[in-house]
Parts: structure tokens; sequence; C-alpha cells
């Protein structure tokens, strides 16, 4: 026989069962591992700006190019440099006890959309309303 009741909805308290010290650390090896990767991305267009432009004698067209390369990548550094904060931050907030709370009401953050954004701030009804401007 099934029982009848109430869903309960998931509180604070469910989302430290949901939070345990497993999936932080779960959520640590994935955040350290998008460090990881993003420092190398970083590094890569470091070399790539500094080889541009050193091959030699080039025409106003070639250089041109080259002017125009480096400033998408010094574009693409700034994004990757957004990133790494979010990332440093959600670390951060690992070892402050903090992961997995809203910034902006102090509510927990679905362990569905940590799986989905590893970085989140918000949780979905915060998200949802600073998207719209109400916040």
């Amino acid at each position: 026989m099934k029982k009848k009741g109430k869903t309960r909805v998931k509180g604070p308290a469910d989302q430290k069962k949901d939070l345990d010290k497993k999936t932080i650390l779960k959520f640590k090896k994935i955040l350290l591992k998008e460090r990881e990767q993003i420092v190398g991305e970083v590094k890569q267009i470091v070399e790539s700006s500094k080889e541009m432009g050193q091959d030699g004698i080039q025409d106003i067209g070639d250089e041109a190019a080259n002017i125009y390369n480096k400033q998408i990548l010094l574009s693409l550094n700034e994004n990757e440099r957004t990133r790494l904060q979010e990332v440093d931050e959600a670390l951060d907030h690992i070892m402050n006890g903090t992961y997995g709370i809203c910034e902006e009401c102090g509510g927990p953050i679905s362990l569905k959309r940590l799986e989905v954004r590893p970085v989140a701030k918000y949780c979905v009804p915060c998200l949802t309303k600073l998207e719209k401007g109400k916040l």
C-alpha cells in the first residue's frame, strides 16, 4: 500500500544532505579540472599572440590581419579570465562551507543546477528574477 500524504518541499537541511562531503569533493575535482583547463588555454593564447607578427616582413594587409587576430585573442583572454574568476570563487565557497548556497536569498542551489553549472551563484528563482531585472 502506498502512503498518502503531502509531497515535501526540499529546504536548506535537505540541501546539506544532497551536498555531502563526497558530493562536494566531486564538484571540487570538476572545478579544479576546469581551472587547469582554463589556465592551459590562456597560456596557449598568450603564446599564439606572441608568435603573431614575428614571421618576417609583412605587407599592410598581413599587419592588419595580425592586429585583428591579436584583438580577438585578447578578448578571448578576457573571457577566460572571467571564467577563471568564477571557478576560483566557487572553490572559495567550497573552502568556506558556503558552496551551493544562493548569494541572493541564502537558500540552497539545486543539485541539478550545480551539476549543469558548478560555478552557479544563484538558485533558479533568484537567477530568473535577476535576469528580469527584479532584484
